[in-house]
């Protein structure tokens, strides 16, 4: 397979979407929906997988009655790395400025956090990480698909049906791939 040839400005995705490319299979990121938290082209990236529920809930772990508001928050496989910690994120909305979030957060952050209308808190275990030019390198490759957010991010279900519900708001070209059946060979 020939080279590609090297982006010559950086790009910048904090904050964006990164959607799973169809032919991404690898089971970890198969139909993933990524909020990009940290991105430099010169450190890597971060993000949390945001529709891979794990089957539990934060009660199941945070016994005490001091998060008794975070019992019933599901909690998200975030990515490979990492997954024996509990972390939460909050998410919300600006229209100044778009999707803001703050993340990595404390449970008592998220007890505080869970309080203010309109703030999506999510717990996770693992998160996703890149080297230095690591996602660059499966940007040009096409595995990634990026987005910006829009506000009815915050209104979805963060399960597998997260995926085909973004991808359908990108374009005609996108809603025929979330569309297209898993094995388009069997239909």
């Amino acid at each position: 397979m020939a080279e590609l040839p090297r982006q010559e400005s950086p790009i910048q995705l904090k904050g964006q979407l990164l959607l799973a490319d169809p032919t991404l299979r690898e089971s970890t990121f198969h139909h993933s929906v990524i909020l990009l938290t940290e991105h430099s082209s010169g450190e890597g990236a971060h993000g949390l997988v945001l529709n891979q529920p794990s089957g539990h809930k934060v009660g199941e772990f945070l016994k005490d009655e001091e998060f008794a508001s975070l019992a019933r928050i599901n909690v998200h496989v975030g990515g490979p790395v990492s997954r024996e910690h509990l972390t939460f994120a909050a998410l919300w909305w600006t229209e100044e400025k778009g999707l803001r979030f703050a993340t990595r957060i404390s449970a008592h952050d998220a007890v505080k956090h869970v309080q203010n209308p309109g703030t999506l808190v999510r717990a996770f275990v693992g998160y996703s990480g890149w080297s230095e030019g690591q996602l660059e390198g499966e940007l040009r490759h096409s595995s990634w698909i990026a987005a910006k957010p829009t506000p009815s991010l915050l209104a979805h279900s963060h399960d597998h049906t997260l995926w085909a519900e973004t991808l359908r708001n990108l374009s005609i070209y996108h809603r025929m791939i979330a569309e297209c059946p898993e094995d388009p060979g069997r239909n």
